[in-house]
């Protein structure tokens, strides 16, 4: 076990937010015009958008999943691993499935998709690699980089996770803004917990 002095742990936590910091800013300057046809792609869907991923991508695709349906997305996650046991047959072609892979080599994931894309289903897919497998079936990519040094031994994904979300983050605001979806929208789908009592009290003020 390595011992580190408190100023030492207190500077070390200050580098790691600072990597992380960087690692955002990196993917600002990465945006360019394939954000535009990832939005247009999900703003004409007359389906849900089926949202995948595994490993740490599970936990980041549950969460777009939510943030677009909170944006007035109609949106889902779905556990690729069960799909390829039938569940996929909730596919149709009027849906759109965005899977999250930093190497798209998953192979359920890939499995999933190639049933998706055969049911007709639109494919868009956020990933570091546009030639791997996942992005040779995909519609349309989302190229998102995270620097390998914003996480342990460059695979333990702290940062880089951070760094998708926030690309994730990015289509739910623009989609929201776009589609023109209020506040008043979204206090109707969100009548619970301190958030839905807010938005009363403030409709009633």
């Amino acid at each position: 076990m390595t011992h580190m002095s408190s100023e030492q742990m207190l500077r070390r936590a200050r580098e790691v937010i600072e990597l992380e910091v960087k690692a955002l800013c990196d993917l600002q300057s990465q945006l360019n015009e394939e954000i535009t046809k990832i939005i247009e792609v999900i703003l004409h869907c007359k389906g849900h958008v089926l949202v995948a991923g595994a490993g740490t991508c599970w936990a980041i695709a549950e969460r777009f999943a939510h943030l677009l349906a909170c944006c007035g997305t109609p949106a889902l996650f779905i556990n690729a691993a069960n799909a390829i046991h039938g569940g996929a047959g909730s596919v149709t072609e009027k849906d759109i499935v965005y899977v999250i892979s930093k190497g798209g080599q998953t192979a359920e994931l890939n499995k999933f998709v190639q049933i998706a894309k055969d049911r007709g289903a639109k494919i868009i897919a956020q990933t570091e690699k546009p030639d791997s497998p996942l992005g040779r079936l995909s519609d349309v990519i989302y190229h998102v980089v995270a620097t390998e040094d914003v996480d342990p031994y460059g695979m333990i994904a702290t940062g880089s996770s951070l760094v998708n979300a926030v690309a994730c983050d990015v289509l739910c605001v623009l989609l929201l803004e776009l589609r023109g979806y209020t506040k008043d929208q979204f206090g109707r789908t969100h009548p619970g917990g301190a958030v839905g009592e807010k938005l009363r009290k403030n409709q009633s003020s």
